[in-house]
Protein backbone atom coordinates (compact mmCIF):
# COMPACT_ATOMS: atom_id res chain seq x y z
CA UNK A 1 0.00 0.00 0.00
CA UNK A 2 1.08 3.70 -0.44
CA UNK A 3 0.20 6.38 1.09
CA UNK A 4 -1.02 9.37 -1.30
CA UNK A 5 0.66 12.55 -1.07
CA UNK A 6 4.34 10.63 0.42
CA UNK A 7 7.46 11.54 -1.18
CA UNK A 8 8.73 8.94 -3.68
CA UNK A 9 12.65 8.75 -2.80
CA UNK A 10 15.20 6.44 -4.87
CA UNK A 11 17.97 4.48 -2.77
CA UNK A 12 20.28 3.31 -5.06
CA UNK A 13 22.99 1.09 -3.55
CA UNK A 14 25.97 -1.13 -3.96
CA UNK A 15 28.32 -3.04 -1.66
CA UNK A 16 31.96 -4.28 -2.18
CA UNK A 17 34.36 -7.12 -0.38
CA UNK A 18 37.64 -6.73 -1.28
CA UNK A 19 39.10 -10.79 -1.58
CA UNK A 20 35.46 -12.01 -1.34
CA UNK A 21 35.55 -15.40 -0.52
CA UNK A 22 39.41 -15.69 -0.29
CA UNK A 23 40.33 -17.02 3.23
CA UNK A 24 41.18 -14.55 6.03
CA UNK A 25 39.61 -11.21 6.73
CA UNK A 26 37.94 -9.46 3.74
CA UNK A 27 37.09 -5.95 3.91
CA UNK A 28 33.93 -4.54 2.84
CA UNK A 29 31.66 -1.55 2.47
CA UNK A 30 28.09 -0.28 1.41
CA UNK A 31 27.44 2.54 -0.36
CA UNK A 32 23.89 4.37 -0.77
CA UNK A 33 22.60 7.41 -2.99
CA UNK A 34 19.28 9.32 -1.99
CA UNK A 35 16.97 11.00 -4.39
CA UNK A 36 14.47 13.00 -4.26
CA UNK A 37 12.31 16.19 -5.40
CA UNK A 38 11.11 18.74 -3.12
CA UNK A 39 8.13 20.45 -3.80
CA UNK A 40 9.27 23.48 -5.33
CA UNK A 41 11.06 20.99 -8.23
CA UNK A 42 14.79 20.97 -6.28
CA UNK A 43 16.15 17.24 -6.98
CA UNK A 44 17.92 16.60 -3.27
CA UNK A 45 20.63 13.93 -3.52
CA UNK A 46 22.16 12.72 -0.22
CA UNK A 47 25.19 9.65 -0.10
CA UNK A 48 25.55 7.33 3.11
CA UNK A 49 28.51 4.46 3.45
CA UNK A 50 30.11 2.31 6.16
CA UNK A 51 32.31 -0.65 6.73
CA UNK A 52 33.22 -3.66 8.28
CA UNK A 53 36.99 -5.29 8.39
CA UNK A 54 35.82 -8.81 7.64
CA UNK A 55 32.52 -9.44 5.72
CA UNK A 56 31.13 -10.98 2.75
CA UNK A 57 29.27 -9.38 -0.38
CA UNK A 58 26.06 -10.69 0.62
CA UNK A 59 26.38 -9.05 4.17
CA UNK A 60 27.42 -5.75 2.59
CA UNK A 61 24.39 -5.77 0.43
CA UNK A 62 21.82 -6.71 3.81
CA UNK A 63 24.14 -3.75 5.29
CA UNK A 64 23.03 -1.24 2.23
CA UNK A 65 19.30 -1.88 3.03
CA UNK A 66 19.83 -1.89 6.93
CA UNK A 67 21.38 1.00 6.97
CA UNK A 68 19.78 3.70 4.40
CA UNK A 69 16.31 2.68 5.27
CA UNK A 70 17.00 3.39 9.15
CA UNK A 71 18.56 6.08 8.48
CA UNK A 72 15.46 7.59 5.76
CA UNK A 73 12.98 6.54 8.85
CA UNK A 74 14.36 8.35 11.26
CA UNK A 75 12.30 9.77 14.02
CA UNK A 76 9.10 7.51 12.47
CA UNK A 77 8.95 8.90 8.91
CA UNK A 78 8.28 6.31 5.96
CA UNK A 79 7.97 6.97 2.72
CA UNK A 80 7.60 5.20 -0.80
CA UNK A 81 10.79 3.78 -1.64
CA UNK A 82 12.67 2.33 -4.71
CA UNK A 83 15.38 0.51 -3.49
CA UNK A 84 17.68 -0.10 -6.46
CA UNK A 85 20.42 -2.47 -6.47
CA UNK A 86 22.35 -4.67 -8.76
CA UNK A 87 22.00 -7.66 -6.08
CA UNK A 88 19.73 -10.47 -7.23
CA UNK A 89 20.19 -11.89 -3.77
CA UNK A 90 18.21 -8.76 -2.14
CA UNK A 91 15.59 -8.39 -4.48
CA UNK A 92 15.03 -12.20 -4.72
CA UNK A 93 15.56 -12.36 -1.11
CA UNK A 94 12.81 -9.80 -0.48
CA UNK A 95 10.50 -9.98 -2.80
CA UNK A 96 9.93 -14.24 -2.67
CA UNK A 97 12.57 -15.82 0.11
CA UNK A 98 11.68 -14.07 3.11
CA UNK A 99 7.86 -14.87 2.50
CA UNK A 100 8.72 -18.34 2.36
CA UNK A 101 11.22 -18.48 5.25
CA UNK A 102 8.48 -16.96 7.52
CA UNK A 103 5.84 -19.87 6.63
CA UNK A 104 8.27 -22.36 7.29
CA UNK A 105 9.42 -20.39 10.73
CA UNK A 106 12.57 -19.15 9.52
CA UNK A 107 13.84 -22.24 8.07
CA UNK A 108 14.49 -23.40 5.00
CA UNK A 109 14.27 -26.86 2.97
CA UNK A 110 18.53 -26.14 2.15
CA UNK A 111 19.31 -25.73 5.60
CA UNK A 112 19.82 -22.96 7.93
CA UNK A 113 19.85 -19.67 6.61
CA UNK A 114 22.66 -17.72 6.10
CA UNK A 115 22.85 -14.36 7.33
CA UNK A 116 19.18 -14.79 9.34
CA UNK A 117 20.02 -12.00 11.82
CA UNK A 118 20.83 -9.43 9.13
CA UNK A 119 17.63 -10.59 6.94
CA UNK A 120 15.48 -9.64 10.23
CA UNK A 121 17.05 -6.41 10.65
CA UNK A 122 16.63 -5.63 7.13
CA UNK A 123 13.37 -6.20 7.12
CA UNK A 124 12.68 -4.38 10.67
CA UNK A 125 14.08 -1.28 8.82
CA UNK A 126 12.21 -1.77 5.44
CA UNK A 127 8.63 -2.66 7.50
CA UNK A 128 7.87 1.31 8.48
CA UNK A 129 8.09 2.11 4.44
CA UNK A 130 6.20 0.90 0.98
CA UNK A 131 8.99 -0.10 -0.88
CA UNK A 132 9.13 -1.30 -4.51
CA UNK A 133 12.36 -3.60 -5.12
CA UNK A 134 14.26 -2.89 -8.35
CA UNK A 135 17.32 -4.92 -9.66
CA UNK A 136 20.05 -3.50 -12.36
CA UNK A 137 22.40 -5.03 -14.23
CA UNK A 138 25.79 -4.25 -11.76
CA UNK A 139 28.73 -2.10 -14.40
CA UNK A 140 26.59 -1.30 -16.96
CA UNK A 141 26.85 2.49 -17.24
CA UNK A 142 23.83 3.24 -14.53
CA UNK A 143 25.16 6.52 -13.64
CA UNK A 144 23.64 6.23 -10.11
CA UNK A 145 24.36 2.59 -10.03
CA UNK A 146 28.09 3.29 -10.80
CA UNK A 147 28.75 6.41 -7.96
CA UNK A 148 26.99 3.91 -4.82
CA UNK A 149 29.57 1.64 -6.25
CA UNK A 150 32.02 4.00 -5.86
CA UNK A 151 31.42 4.34 -2.87
CA UNK A 152 31.08 1.08 -1.00
CA UNK A 153 34.38 0.05 -2.80
CA UNK A 154 35.84 3.50 -1.22
CA UNK A 155 34.58 2.54 1.94
CA UNK A 156 35.75 -0.61 1.85
CA UNK A 157 39.67 0.53 1.25
CA UNK A 158 39.60 3.39 3.46
CA UNK A 159 37.33 2.06 6.06
CA UNK A 160 35.51 4.27 7.50
CA UNK A 161 31.51 5.74 7.49
CA UNK A 162 29.53 8.26 6.94
CA UNK A 163 27.01 7.79 9.97
CA UNK A 164 24.09 8.42 8.23
CA UNK A 165 22.97 10.25 4.95
CA UNK A 166 25.18 13.55 4.51
CA UNK A 167 25.70 16.22 1.16
CA UNK A 168 26.32 14.40 -1.84
CA UNK A 169 29.19 14.10 -3.84
CA UNK A 170 27.41 13.21 -7.19
CA UNK A 171 27.70 16.44 -9.01
CA UNK A 172 31.68 16.33 -8.32
CA UNK A 173 31.83 12.41 -9.47
CA UNK A 174 29.97 12.90 -12.10
CA UNK A 175 31.74 15.48 -13.63
CA UNK A 176 34.92 13.28 -13.19
CA UNK A 177 34.92 9.71 -13.13
CA UNK A 178 31.57 9.48 -13.51
CA UNK A 179 31.73 11.22 -16.96
CA UNK A 180 32.24 7.71 -19.00
CA UNK A 181 28.76 6.83 -17.84
CA UNK A 182 25.54 7.82 -19.10
CA UNK A 183 23.55 10.57 -18.01
CA UNK A 184 21.58 9.91 -14.28
CA UNK A 185 18.14 8.59 -14.82
CA UNK A 186 15.31 10.71 -13.91
CA UNK A 187 13.62 10.08 -10.49
CA UNK A 188 11.12 7.76 -9.93
CA UNK A 189 7.72 9.22 -10.60
CA UNK A 190 4.35 8.40 -8.60
CA UNK A 191 2.29 7.51 -11.37
CA UNK A 192 5.40 4.74 -12.00
CA UNK A 193 5.59 3.69 -8.53
CA UNK A 194 4.45 -0.25 -7.67
CA UNK A 195 5.26 -1.26 -3.73
CA UNK A 196 5.99 -4.96 -3.21
CA UNK A 197 4.09 -7.14 -0.82
CA UNK A 198 4.88 -5.82 2.41
CA UNK A 199 7.29 -7.99 4.58
CA UNK A 200 6.78 -11.07 6.79
CA UNK A 201 6.65 -9.81 11.05
CA UNK A 202 10.13 -10.99 12.78
CA UNK A 203 11.04 -12.82 15.67
CA UNK A 204 11.43 -10.58 18.70
CA UNK A 205 15.42 -9.86 19.02
CA UNK A 206 16.72 -11.72 22.04
CA UNK A 207 18.03 -9.95 24.73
Amino acid sequence: MTARGREVVAIYADESCLGNGQEGANPGGAGALLEYVRPDGALVRRDLWLSEPATTNNRMALQSVIASLTALGAKGASFDVVFTTDSRYIVDGMTQWVHGWARRGWTRKGGVIENLALWHRAITAARPHAVQWQWVRGHAGHAQNEYANHLATRAASEQDASDGFIESAFDAWAATAGARHGPPFAPPSRAAFRAHASLPAVPAART
